[in-house]
């Protein structure tokens, strides 16, 4: 009898830490697809538009309610735009301009801008650790930001970078706003619906990017890559983070963002021939201290 929980923990874990992976490895995907012709936005439109199907094909296996409430669809409305449609064109475009390894540590100061949003939104309290938190994550951020590359990778680092800032922003607004959703619906509902209404928000601005791809022209190795990004890194990703979510709880499934700079810099290393410099390392440090004082509790 104790080892059914168990099991069911264990499970969650390895569903968490395989969307960890999958974010990791998603960080060179993009970089790699956007090199071989597939334009940010396109790219973008094809993401979200097979996740939305995939979504609502869920339906088939799991029984739900289908609908959403009339004084609900505003937040669901402000929540795709935040969640889905800001959050991954910026991200996508951010991503095609600057490195993995950047990118993957610049992600890391989302948690720093949840905790901030909330206070503001949900007039949650600040604390001297949460401040000192905030200047740490925006002092390594500012490192990566204004850092120079000498070798060729990126190409515009710097706007890159502000675009990840952004992205990671954007998602902060959505975090903090979806949480009374996922009182009142399924995770899959509440998923299913941001996707869907995130894909009608997408279509018109990534249309032209979409309809300029060269389908001819990419190899078999490119439509894997791309299935990568699209099954693993996006459906099956935001699937086992919510079934870690569920069995584990949002903090310890949400402390497992640390791992994705560990994925994503060995794969930016050894297959796009990133370089890991002390500056990086420094960056990395400052976020992730920041990050820890931020979720540090105050003892009274």
């Amino acid at each position: 009898m104790s080892q059914r929980p168990s099991s069911g923990k264990w499970k969650a874990h390895l569903a968490v830490l395989l969307t960890n992976i999958f974010f990791g490895a998603n960080f060179s995907a993009v970089q790699y697809i956007a090199k071989r012709g597939l334009p940010p936005f396109g790219l973008n439109v094809i993401r979200v538009g097979v996740s939305s199907l995939l979504f609502w094909l869920l339906l088939l296996f799991f029984k739900q309610k289908v609908g959403i409430k009339k004084e609900h669809v505003p937040r669901f409305l402000l929540c795709a735009i935040t969640g889905v449609v800001i959050n991954q064109l910026l991200f996508i475009k951010g991503l095609t301009l600057t490195l993995s390894i950047h990118a993957s540590l610049l992600i890391l100061v989302t948690p720093i801008f949840i905790t901030f949003i909330a206070a503001w939104i949900g007039r949650e309290a600040l604390n001297i650790f949460k401040i000192a938190g905030l200047i740490l994550g925006i002092g390594g951020s500012i490192v990566l930001v204004l850092q120079k590359e000498s070798s060729g990778a990126g190409t515009n680092i710097l706007l890159g970078n502000i675009l990840v800032i952004l992205n990671a922003i954007s998602y902060a607004f959505y975090f903090v706003l979806v949480k009374p959703l996922m009182k009142e619906y399924h995770p899959f509902e509440v998923i299913r619906w941001l996707f869907t209404l995130g894909f009608i928000f997408m279509l018109p601005i990534g249309w032209i990017e979409f309809s300029s791809i060269q389908w001819a022209a990419l190899s078999t190795t490119d439509f894997l890559v791309l299935g990568m990004i699209v099954f693993f890194a996006t459906f099956l990703a935001y699937l086992f983070n919510l079934y870690g979510i569920s069995r584990l709880g949002a903090s310890i499934t949400g402390a497992y963002i640390y791992t994705q700079p560990i994925f994503a810099g060995i794969i930016a290393v050894f297959i796009m021939g990133e370089k890991l410099t002390l500056q990086k390392i420094i960056a990395a440090a400052l976020i992730i201290g920041g990050v820890l004082l931020v979720n540090k509790k105050q003892r009274d």
